[in-house]
């Protein structure tokens, strides 16, 4: 019989520090994917407000409180993370996603410069704020881009490109670290 043994997406790769840039993974232990059912909106935030104390997000927006977030993640969805999910039965769809992401915190004095080096957005801080998310590329990986703080963020990709966003972002921060 095989002998399984559980690892983080990211194990072996991270943290890795590279000039003023620190990465390190951020381990997922509960998310699901939520789409309310067309008209049902208001009550799945509603429900999210009385289970984990947080909204149902706006586009490119994501809503947290304590250790539980919501991350919008495309038209009529958002990835909640960090709390047990009320019974939505009727009101939306759900699917587990803890195990099928690879989540990376980049931060530091050179954590935008790093990224403008992979992201076709600006994600400058008087632009892209505290709390605002996207879907978008990092280099050749669609990516969700969460704003942590002001020089912090979070890149999630499917579980399968970790080494590879891992890669592409430490060769991003060696050409950043570079330039002096």
């Amino acid at each position: 019989m095989a002998n399984l043994v559980a690892r983080t997406a990211c194990e072996g790769f991270l943290p890795v520090t590279i000039g003023s840039v620190s990465l390190s993974e951020v381990v997922i232990e509960k998310m699901a994917s939520v789409a309310p059912f067309k008209g049902k909106e208001g009550a799945v935030s509603t429900a999210l407000k009385e289970a984990c104390d947080i909204a149902f997000p706006a586009p490119n927006r994501t809503t947290s409180k304590g250790g539980a977030r919501a991350i919008w993640a495309g038209q009529g969805r958002a990835n909640v993370i960090g709390c047990d999910l009320p019974d939505l039965a009727g009101l939306a769809a759900v699917t587990d996603q803890a195990d099928g992401v690879a989540a990376v915190k980049i931060e530091g004095d050179a954590a935008e410069a790093v990224l403008a080096r992979l992201v076709p957005l600006d994600l400058r801080a008087a632009s892209f704020k505290r709390g605002h998310t996207a879907r978008s590329l990092v280099n050749h990986m669609t990516a969700s881009i969460t704003r942590l703080g002001p020089k912090s963020f979070e890149v999630m990709v499917m579980r399968s490109m970790a080494q590879t966003l891992v890669h592409e972002l430490t060769e991003a921060a060696e050409g950043v670290a570079a330039r002096g």
